[in-house]
């Protein structure tokens, strides 16, 4: 887990922020500590460092997911990012040589 910090980088670059990254089996478990009722949101969201915000869009995307199932959907998600991206890149491919054939002639 990478720990969510300001850092000042003089005056040209200002103010950056490190994000933190959760795994899929982090995210469940927070969420599982929010939902026992041990506290409120507001102070499981404190102890992990994130924003409500952050917490609620979590739960409204991992709500009824198990730990296999949600990285079963994130690896399906990453899969469908690197297959439009290929298309994406096949459809330029497709118009530049379209273009070539079109001035060729």
């Amino acid at each position: 887990m990478e720990v969510l910090k300001l850092n000042w980088q003089g005056k040209e670059s200002g103010w950056t922020i490190k994000k933190r990254k959760f795994t899929v089996e982090q995210i469940i478990q927070i969420l599982a500590e929010g939902e026992k009722g041990n506290g409120t949101v507001a102070s499981v969201c404190r102890k992990y460092g994130i924003g409500q915000a952050t917490y609620y869009r979590w739960r409204r995307e991992y709500k009824d997911f198990s730990i296999p199932e949600a990285k079963n959907l994130k690896m399906l998600i990453e899969e469908s990012k690197r297959l439009k991206k290929l298309l994406a890149e096949r459809d330029l491919e497709n118009y530049a040589l379209k273009e070539i054939v079109k001035d060729s002639f």
